[in-house]
């Protein structure tokens, strides 16, 4: 097929960029042609059309260039890249236009504000290895942010994919050859199967100089083999955006050892930033924390909860900062209406050193330097360390406030290649240029009356052709008095017509005004822009403290509005908390009233907690809030809970929940197991472990064997604080008075119906109620009844075997008295009311039972049946019976005492 000269350039563009989509401009249009054509119109569902040529029509769709962003946007999403291809020669001449691809965009380097989330970082990442190490290096170019880690030794892949899965790229660079090239690709497809991969099969050549153009010699790592990667993704970068990229100027290095480890399985399964459903916000701990007021704070929220730390120092000063916001309501709520004025000026500075920003942005970014004295006004009042460390860090700008104020418009166009934006007065020629397109008609009425009070000619006048422009006519009659400066241009049958200097002047002035009023204003804009570049890095520091105010403001209004407490940091490897609650469930709960628990671990006698009890009892919401409450604590955070004192952890580590891997062949017991062997491979004793239901994926006895090796291992070779959920009743005799006690839910049986109380207390439970839970689950009724009769008969049919009974069972016939006894196996202030039933035994027994077991475990040889009615602690504050004892009823009046008994009457049935 013979090609048209601008077909022909086309191919030749197209033949240069074969893996991108290709944006063609065409006057007003962005046009794709052949396969690109037959791809973009299935995906944005355009109609395809052909171009005539001489052969068969060429396929081709086309999109308006003034709405491309939108189009470009879904097909970036997609996974797809898309070269643009602007005309750069003047359209208006001779000839085939000359076009050149200007930049490209993928999902790694989009930088359109549409195309971006505001609470989430858009990350480039690279991969390379070298000498048994793997090196990763990462950017978004859309904030400034570029960093690396270094990954080697025996787990190097596993670490790798672990901050690969915080990262949540869009976009992945794979220098090849890469030895789990295999692994990487099982990874991504599960984890991050949005994620486009594009492969490099070298280094750049450019190593050294890419990195003396962006960092300063005191902020490049000593490893030379990380300036390989970090100076291959600079230069991919460059390559496809094509512009100026020197706000990249702060290399990071993630350093593990520096936060609390958090593997992807825990990452998941505790839903801290993403939930299991689709991977979205809401219903995370993420969503309950964040109150930030700029989008800033709350990527940086989200990055403070992936990466929580380890120095008890560094807890404590963002605790002391908080405590300091929530304890003054004025200062806190100074600061977050001042917040709310902050626009993301990470993102709009970049848009500014890239030349993408527009008038808009810059007074984005006027109004967010504006507010800046006042934040830092408000923060001379703040006592903790940290807040004073961000009141001196802070810089303002005022003159750069000034000059925006003074240049652009308060309501400017989208587009600064329109004009309009500029404010009158800021630049004589631009107002010059204005007036002459404002008033064109009444200068040349003006200029004509000059003319004719000059030359005394009443007959002149001033018109206007295509051919000749603007001129002077004057009639045949008056030529003797035209002066000596008219020169000559037409003669008519009735007139001549001239010229002057000044006439030629005005014309030109008058007809490329409005032309030149855009070129004007777009140069005064590139200047301002320019003197704003000059300052980028220090901005760019003011924004992070930014950031990390409304980060600390954010958790202070979480701790305020939810009635946080601050908990106390431990140095010997306690974890102590009182009644608990879980951050996320109590916030869904609409109509129930959330039930707290204790939880107490240490390296020591409570080391490992075995948790039997009902289906559906509470039991995974229980050792979720106790992983929850120590990463809280470790980010900075208040935590829900009456009091707490938690030692910092090294790593929190869970199995919970059934998933299989069909991407790579495994099944759910084969993935339970993979979790497993993952947890006692990392592990230490300073580790927190959340286990729940191991060996529940294969048969009774092998999944039981299991598990008791998982604890006895944890037990006898790791010695980290854990939380053993499980079904197999068996395994509660691994109790022992060093390391493993047994804790279970507590429940309360009413003939057939069940009550699950939600309280962990100390002592084993016999069975899970998993009809019961099928019941209520909706299972026909006549499949429930035979479940209950088969269970019978295998219960009939098994060996006995002297059991330990937790449920409570309330009898129509007996009335029990209560007594209250205290629970030192959980807290040795947490008073339990319990109401025992006789089973076969008489009083004398029943006393000499309580006697002998102040707690709530059941005992082997009296085979009591009882249940915990504990009298229940109010979420927030002291209970019903405490509050009866301090009354002073001699000193109350009859009005006082109504009061109050209707309060305390309010209270119980919120607690029933």
């Amino acid at each position: 097929m013979k090609l048209t000269p601008m077909m022909q350039q086309y191919q030749a563009v197209k033949n240069a960029h074969p893996d991108q989509i290709l944006f063609f401009r065409l006057g007003d249009f962005y046009e794709m042609f052949l396969d690109d054509a037959i791809l973009v119109s299935k995906e944005l569902e355009l109609t395809l059309t052909k171009r005539s040529t001489a052969g068969d029509g060429i396929p081709m769709c086309g999109v308006p260039y003034h709405a491309a962003e939108s189009y470009i946007n879904k097909l970036v999403n997609k996974g797809y890249k898309v070269a643009i291809c602007e005309q750069i020669g003047d359209p208006k001449a001779k000839g085939l236009t000359k076009r050149e691809v200007i930049k490209i965009i993928t999902p790694g380097t989009v930088m359109n504000e549409s195309a971006l989330t505001s609470s989430k970082n858009n990350y480039i990442t690279l991969i390379y290895e070298e000498n048994h190490a793997i090196y990763l290096a990462g950017a978004d170019i859309s904030t400034g942010e570029c960093f690396y880690s270094i990954y080697d030794g025996p787990d190097r892949c596993q670490l790798l994919f672990d901050e690969l899965y915080r990262l949540m790229m869009p976009e992945l660079l794979l220098i090849k050859p890469f030895s789990y090239e295999g692994e990487l690709k099982n990874f991504l497809s599960l984890r991050l199967n949005n994620c486009l991969v594009n492969e490099l099969t070298e280094i750049t050549s450019q190593v050294e100089d890419l990195m003396l153009q962006h960092f300063d010699v005191h902020n490049r790592p000593d490893n030379k083999i990380a300036h390989k990667a970090i100076a291959t993704l600079l230069e991919y970068l460059h390559e496809t955006v094509k512009t100026d990229l020197t706000h990249l100027n702060k290399l990071t290095y993630l350093d593990s050892s520096k936060s609390l480890f958090i593997d992807t399985y825990t990452l998941r399964n505790l839903e801290i930033t993403r939930n299991l459903r689709d991977g979205g916000k809401k219903d995370t701990l993420y969503d309950v924390l964040d109150f930030t007021k700029t989008a800033m704070g709350s990527r940086l929220l989200r990055k403070w909860l992936e990466y929580p730390l380890l120095s008890p120092k560094k807890i404590n000063d963002r605790l002391d900062a908080v405590a300091n916001l929530v304890s003054n309501f004025s200062l806190r709520n100074n600061l977050r209406e001042q917040l709310k004025e902050i626009y993301d000026f990470e993102r709009l500075l970049t848009r500014m050193e890239v030349g993408t920003a527009n008038a808009r942005d810059m007074n984005a970014l006027k109004s967010s330097l504006y507010v800046l004295p006042a934040i830092k006004k408000s923060l001379s009042k703040a006592t903790a360390k940290l807040l004073a460390n961000i009141h001196q860090k802070i810089s303002t700008y005022d003159d750069l406030v000034v000059l925006i104020d003074k240049a652009i418009v308060e309501d400017p166009s989208f587009s600064i290649r329109e004009g309009g934006f500029i404010k009158d007065g800021y630049n004589q020629e631009l107002d010059e240029y204005r007036n002459i397109a404002k008033n064109s008609k009444r200068l040349l009425q003006q200029m004509e009356e000059d003319e004719k009070n000059k030359t005394g000619i009443k007959s002149l006048k001033i018109g206007y052709n295509k051919v000749f422009g603007y001129y002077i006519e004057v009639r045949h009659s008056s030529t003797e008095m035209v002066p000596e400066n008219y020169i000559r241009k037409q003669t008519l049958a009735n007139a001549e017509r001239y010229i002057t200097p000044e006439l030629k002047e005005f014309e030109t002035k008058i007809l490329g005004a409005q032309e030149k009023i855009v070129q004007l204003e777009y140069n005064l804009f590139t200047e301002l822009r320019d003197i704003l570049k000059t300052q980028i890095s220090s901005i760019q520091n003011t924004a992070h403290e930014i950031a990390i105010l409304d980060v600390l403001v954010s958790l202070a209004q979480a701790g305020d509005e939810y009635n946080y407490i601050r908990p106390k940091l431990l140095d010997d490897g306690t974890i102590h908390i009182k009644d608990g609650r879980h951050p996320l469930v109590e916030r869904i709960l609409n109509r129930d009233l959330f039930v707290p628990n204790d939880t107490h671990l240490d390296n020591a006698q409570n080391e490992i907690m075995i948790i039997t009890g009902p289906n559906m009892a509470g039991k995974s919401t229980y050792m979720r809030q106790s992983a929850l409450l120590t990463l809280m604590t470790q980010v900075g955070s208040f935590i829900p809970a009456r009091e707490a004192s938690i030692s910092p952890v090294d790593k929190i580590f869970t199995r919970i929940g059934a998933s299989d891997d069909l991407v790579s062949g495994q099944s759910t017991f084969m993935v339970e197991m993979n979790e497993v062997s993952h947890i006692l491979k990392y592990a230490t004793n300073k580790s927190l472990v959340i286990l729940d239901e191991i060996g529940r994926g294969t048969s009774t006895y092998d999944g039981m064997s299991i598990a008791r090796a998982v604890i006895e291992h944890i037990r006898d070779h790791i010695g980290a604080k854990t939380l053993f959920a499980t079904h197999y009743h068996e395994l509660t005799d691994l109790e022992d008075d060093v390391h493993v006690k047994n804790y279970c839910i507590a429940v309360k049986e009413k003939g057939s119906d069940v009550t699950f109380l939600r309280r962990i207390i100390r002592g084993s439970a016999d069975k899970s109620y998993g009809i019961h839970v099928a019941k209520l689950a909706g299972l026909p009724q006549e499949v429930v009844k035979r479940a209950e009769t088969i269970l019978i008969d295998l219960e009939n049919t098994a060996p006995t075997k002297e059991k330990t009974i937790i449920s409570k069972e309330i009898s129509d016939e007996n009335n029990i008295d209560t007594t209250l006894k205290q629970d030192t196996a959980i807290t040795n202030d947490t008073s339990q009311e319990v109401n025992y039933l006789q089973d076969n035994q008489d009083d004398t027994e029943i006393a000499d039972y309580q006697e002998k077991t102040p707690t709530l475990t059941a005992s082997p040889t009296k085979k009591l049946k009882f249940m915990q009615v504990a009298e229940m602690p109010t979420l927030f504050g002291v209970s019903i019976s405490t509050q009866l004892k301090e009354l002073d009823l001699m000193s109350m009046t009859p009005l006082d005492a109504m009061n109050k008994l209707y309060e305390l009457q309010q209270q119980a049935k919120q607690e029933e």
